[in-house]
């Protein structure tokens, strides 16, 4: 029971904003470039909430009101599981650096 606790107390909601970009001639909100970072921070415990904004070319992360990473979401790896990105790896560091303040 104890371990299932310190589960819960170590994950986070991270809210993740992202704009749409170009591609092939259309922009639009794509999700592939965002599914290692999500895939990453899930597995991590997270619970992950994706939420468009208008910002072009941006990924946001949010954790309790307060931006903790960003980057441009042209940057990312396309597909994948996010273990290779390193800029997955540094929004993965932003979240642990988060939740050591908290």
């Amino acid at each position: 029971m104890q371990a299932g606790v310190d589960v819960i107390s170590m994950s986070v909601k991270i809210y993740l904003y992202y704009g749409p970009y170009e591609a092939a001639g259309t922009v639009e909100y794509r999700q592939f470039r965002l599914q290692g970072l999500k895939t990453i921070l899930t597995e991590a415990g997270h619970i992950v909430e994706l939420r468009p904004f208008r910002d072009w070319n941006v990924v946001e992360l949010w954790v309790n009101g307060v931006k903790i990473f960003s980057c441009d979401i042209r940057n990312l790896d396309f597909g994948g599981d996010g273990k290779l990105d390193p800029l997955c790896q540094e929004a993965c560091d932003a979240v642990k650096r988060n939740m050591q303040i908290l």
